[in-house]
């Protein structure tokens, strides 16, 4: 069964790609459960003003970033209302940690020079850690804080394990995961079905 059609016929829940239309309800979805997040606290400078402008910024750039070179994003929906994101990156679909310069000239004049620098930074780091070089990369993951604890991630990764075992030259799933909240700590794992 594809992303587009992974149901959960008792809680009325559906996982789909999203469309052009909804990266702005992502986008909203993401900045509220990342917002406190010790890595991207760090990576935007969140003692510095405006942490909450760059922070939204950023991720409206990689989102677009996402949408022009057509990777999967993924959402949870009850209803009409959007409940969960996963975002990933297609094996070698040149989505590099550098990404295009127009992308890096977006981000710093939305994010600043820094915290550009920064982002660019934490995803090399991600990369070297990864042992293969045909994978996807699980970017961002959240539910709505409103709508946590309710084992709606089960229905988000199912999504995600459709989309990665539809593709051979995928060797799994790569997860960033940010370990203590003083530091940021690499920790990267490769899953598939």
């Amino acid at each position: 069964m594809s992303a587009t059609q992974e149901h959960s016929e008792d809680l009325g829940i559906k996982a789909i790609l999203l469309t052009a239309e909804e990266i702005n309800l992502a986008a909203s979805l993401l900045y509220v459960a990342y917002h406190e997040d010790p890595v991207f606290k760090h990576i935007f400078e969140s003692e510095r003003p405006d942490y909450d402008k760059r922070l939204r910024a950023a991720i409206r750039e990689e989102l677009a970033a996402f949408w022009q070179t057509e990777q999967p994003m993924i959402g949870l929906y009850s209803d009409e209302h959007l409940l969960a994101v996963a975002c990933l990156i297609e094996p070698q679909t040149g989505l590099e940690p550098e990404r295009f310069w127009h992308w890096r000239l977006k981000m710093m004049i939305n994010a600043g020079y820094l915290s550009t620098k920064n982002m660019i930074e934490k995803e090399k780091r991600v990369a070297a850690a990864i042992p293969f070089d045909h994978y996807h990369l699980l970017t961002f993951i959240a539910v709505h804080p409103d709508h946590q604890h309710l084992g709606l991630g089960h229905y988000l990764i199912k999504a995600v394990d459709s989309i990665v075992n539809e593709n051979s030259l995928s060797k799994g799933v790569a997860v960033f995961v940010t370990k203590e909240k003083t530091s940021l700590c690499l920790t990267v794992a490769i899953i598939k079905n």
